[in-house]
């Protein structure tokens, strides 16, 4: 194998840096939209650092050069990384371990619309608090799951990186 080329595990490293986020995102917006669940302003802080992990991965897939692959797959692995400290961050306020550092949130767009109508849109939308699990299971809520699910593949990518062939 050439210097040029990455190794096997490598290259799992890559498709677990693209796959991990996206089936956290997939599952995210699966129980928004599909399972009702209304997400706080915490829960979309731990989307970013996905959504910038999926872009990082996917031109792995497509830059040329080993080392600017490895690169963004490291980086890609630091970002799943990040979301996991969120929500650790988020599991934490959840389970009243310490006080977030957010308001309750709403999601009312209103763009374009009257100001009594945007009142009647900001009355009528759910409030959602960031210090109450919407959903638990084990007595482990979604900001927990992806801490665990996104610190666990973050160091499983970091490993497959170094791993020698």
């Amino acid at each position: 194998m050439s210097y040029s080329q990455m190794t096997p595990s490598q290259t799992k490293a890559r498709a677990l840096a693209l796959l991990l986020p996206a089936a956290l995102l997939a599952g995210a917006w699966g129980s928004q939209l599909i399972g009702g669940l209304v997400p706080c302003e915490m829960c979309h802080w731990q989307r970013w650092p996905h959504y910038a992990a999926v872009v990082a991965a996917a031109l792995a897939f497509v830059v040329p050069g080993r080392a600017v692959r490895l690169t963004l797959i490291a980086g890609a692995a630091a970002l799943i990384a990040v979301s996991g400290l969120i929500g650790i961050f988020h599991a934490g306020v959840e389970y009243h371990w310490w006080q977030g550092i957010t308001a309750c949130s709403t999601s009312v767009s209103g763009a374009g619309i009257s100001t009594d109508e945007m009142l009647r849109r900001i009355l009528a939308a759910p409030v959602v608090r960031c210090d109450a699990a919407q959903w638990k299971m084990f007595g482990i809520s979604l900001a927990g799951y992806n801490a665990i699910f996104s610190l666990g593949g973050a160091a499983v990518i970091a490993w497959l990186i170094r791993r020698r062939a």
